[in-house]
């Protein structure tokens, strides 16, 4: 019986000091310090250098003769309804292949850049929005990744179309571009084939550019040309591209600092990629332009708009859908006032504005360096060879002196 007890109370110690050790490991455990798990990083966007060569579709391969032809077309007033206006018109060499107007003059325009207006009397009305750049549209829908497709390539401020095929005839069909009053716009093509078929000079062009065939002069082969034309339009070795390509010296401390700033402001969440685009639709509430009678709504009524490429910024002034800001530097403080101040478009409310505009935070200080980053994504040495003279006899350009 002593013995018994004495057991029991050996195995009482034992069970107390197991409960004591453990205890002991357990506040040891409570006292050690836990690891913090750290918040994953914003994703702020990525930008990179363009790719040296572009892609072209595989129906539309890229040619010398093409490329030829196309320029001649695309200073060739023959093109528009009453033969005054040509693609060059609004989308001059001389302005980055986009326009110095906050909105283009076509039909009944005389005069160029600045000096260009309307011929009194006048009832066309002004090009609805700022007259976006062709040169390097042969990369537009490029991802951050370097990938696209010539075929789907997004046109215009709300992408309406796809391929630049699909957009080089868009113009020529719209009445205060390039079509006018005098034809409708189901007739205005075959207006232009029939008086191309009547040239001599366009009947050899198009039969070396696509072939023998006394049908060369068609709506598509003309769409082809015109694409292959501004698909040759390449300004991709500005310095930034340097320097993304591997030469930290293509860029100054100060322009570095500025590109440093402009991805912490958030400005990469939309201007990503090789373009400094992303190619979507965004609702910014930019101001209206007064010189239009009908509100611009943008994208499925919705007042979005795509994003623009951010390349040859200095050539292409002014900016946004509606030509209303002129300078970069109010591009960039209208970002800022994005943050208590009145949107300056009244049609759109605060609530509809875009997730990534509304996240996208540019200081005030800040704004010259990041123009200085921006200025290093301009290449002035695109083509910008003007023809001597066109196949049609007309003014080269149109009516633009």
């Amino acid at each position: 019986m002593p013995h018994r007890r004495v057991l029991m109370l050996l195995l009482s110690f034992i069970g107390l000091g197991l409960i004591f050790i453990q205890s002991c490991r357990q506040q040891g455990d409570r006292n050690k310090i836990q690891p913090v798990s750290k918040p994953k990083p914003a994703d702020l966007g990525t930008v990179s250098a363009l790719p040296l060569q572009f892609n072209s579709p595989t129906d539309n391969p890229v040619t010398e003769n093409k490329i030829e032809l196309g320029r001649l077309l695309f200073y060739d007033p023959i093109l528009s309804g009453n033969k005054d206006v040509s693609c060059a018109s609004c989308h001059h060499p001389e302005f980055g292949y986009a326009e110095s107007l906050e909105l283009p003059i076509g039909v009944n325009g005389k005069g160029f850049g600045s000096e260009r207006h309307f011929v009194h009397p006048n009832d066309i009305p002004f090009s609805k929005r700022n007259a976006p750049a062709v040169v390097n549209t042969a990369f537009n829908g490029i991802d951050v990744s370097g990938d696209y497709k010539p075929e789907e390539a997004p046109m215009f401020w709300d992408s309406r179309v796809k391929s630049l095929e699909v957009q080089a005839l868009q113009p020529i069909k719209q009445l205060e571009e390039m079509r006018g009053r005098q034809y409708e716009e189901h007739e205005i093509l075959q207006v232009v084939v029939k008086r191309l078929r009547a040239i001599p000079e366009y009947k050899r062009l198009f039969n070396v550019a696509f072939g023998e065939d006394a049908d060369a002069i068609t709506e598509v082969n003309i769409a082809k040309a015109l694409a292959s034309f501004q698909r040759s339009l390449v300004a991709n070795n500005s310095r930034f591209d340097a320097y993304m390509r591997g030469d930290v010296n293509a860029l100054t401390q100060s322009e570095k600092e500025g590109m440093q700033l402009f991805m912490e402001s958030g400005c990469a969440r939309c201007h990503s990629g090789p373009m400094l685009s992303d190619f979507k639709p965004h609702v910014l509430g930019v101001a209206e332009n007064e010189k239009l009678k009908l509100i611009d709504s943008g994208m499925n009524k919705s007042f979005a708009f795509r994003t623009p490429t951010l390349r040859n910024l200095r050539f292409t002034a002014p900016y946004m859908h509606s030509g209303k800001l002129k300078t970069l530097e109010q591009v960039l403080t209208f970002y800022e006032d994005l943050h208590g101040k009145p949107l300056p478009n009244p049609n759109v409310k605060k609530e509809q504005l875009d997730t990534l505009a509304i996240q996208t935070r540019v200081a005030f200080k800040n704004i010259p360096r990041i123009v200085e980053f921006l200025n290093t994504l301009n290449d002035d040495k695109f083509d910008r060879k003007v023809p001597g003279a066109v196949p049609s006899g007309l003014p080269v350009g149109g009516n633009i002196k």
